[in-house]
């Protein structure tokens, strides 16, 4: 698969986000803070890189966007600038002493608001203030998939999701038939996801082990109603159980049904049954999954089992490198 490699960005980083770029150190120094390794704190000050996330993300003047994890400020500012007066960046931050500093820094930039907690434990329909919003971040990698499930998952999701997150999770994430995964599925389930650009460790102070990418996700109204997403991803969940069975062993070990119950739905789908699961487009998900409630063939089993079979499974991210 080919993949964007970093370039120079074709829009102008915000003065403050400059500024705040640059004093990274002495801002750093001044709060007395170490960057936590335990809460993925790799803060981005590469200003480049920054104005590629805003042209990515197309925020426009009276948005509401919701940040997680501002960090120093720098993402936060450019947002603002983005937003204008009449628009809203409403920013979570764990760190209790940079959600102490940032309302400091944005003493003067009334449509900033910073919250102090975990993202994951707040209602994004009430961050938004009750209206659309779309979300910008740069992700702690250790929460890529928890906070993307957090949000495509929710009654009321954003319209677009653009974020910076570990490379070789982007991949997966827009994979295409053939290199396909429970990940992949589960994202593109909701929309579009893309990738813009690669991002390099030295974009990133500290600097993280890995290479990082800029994704965006543009929201689709997933084809089957939230009552049916249970069965469908306890579906996805069995096929790639096994992954490098075919696809009709890996279903009939999973689910415990008759063999000729599996063979039968495959066969409603047109998917052929030597196949294996990161060959399926998500068409043939689909239609896999309509096979399978019209024959009234069980998923009860695997629904059952280990996996949370409900979207974006949780070991599904990456780490914070």
């Amino acid at each position: 698969m080919e993949t964007p490699e970093p370039h120079e960005a074709q829009h102008t980083a915000p003065a403050l986000s400059r500024r705040a770029a640059a004093d990274w150190r002495a801002t750093l120094r001044d709060l007395n803070i170490t960057p936590s390794r335990a809460l993925g704190q790799n803060f981005l000050v590469d200003t480049d890189v920054l104005a590629d996330i805003l042209s990515a993300a197309d925020v426009r003047p009276g948005q509401t966007v919701v940040e997680v994890g501002p960090g120093l400020g720098v993402l936060t500012a450019a947002l603002a600038e983005a937003v204008g007066e009449n628009g809203r960046v409403v920013s979570v931050e764990l760190d209790k002493r940079l959600a102490a500093y940032l309302p400091t820094l944005f003493a003067e930039t009334p449509q900033v608001r910073i919250i102090q907690g975990d993202v994951l434990r707040q209602v994004p329909h009430d961050l938004a203030g009750g209206g659309p919003y779309d979300v910008v971040a740069n992700l702690p990698y250790q929460i890529t998939s928890a906070a993307l499930r957090y949000f495509l998952e929710d009654p009321h999701p954003p319209g677009r999701i653009t974020v910076l997150l570990q490379r070789e999770v982007a991949e997966r994430i827009v994979a295409a038939p053939g290199e396909m995964s429970i990940l992949a599925v589960s994202v593109q389930f909701f929309g579009t996801p893309r990738l813009v650009r690669l991002v390099p460790p030295e974009a990133f102070v500290p600097r993280p082990a890995v290479v990082s990418a800029v994704l965006t996700h543009e929201r689709i109204e997933p084809p089957l109603p939230r009552n049916r997403w249970r069965e469908f991803f306890a579906l996805v969940q069995a096929g790639f159980g096994a992954r490098r069975k075919q696809i009709h062993n890996s279903l009939v070990e999973r689910l415990r049904a008759p063999k000729d119950e599996i063979a039968a739905a495959l066969a409603a789908a047109d998917i052929a049954g030597v196949r294996r699961a990161q060959t399926l487009s998500m068409g043939e998900w689909f239609a896999l999954d309509a096979a399978f409630v019209a024959l009234g063939v069980s998923r009860g089993e695997a629904m059952g089992r280990r996996v949370a079979a409900e979207g974006i499974p949780a070991n599904a991210g990456g780490t914070d490198g």
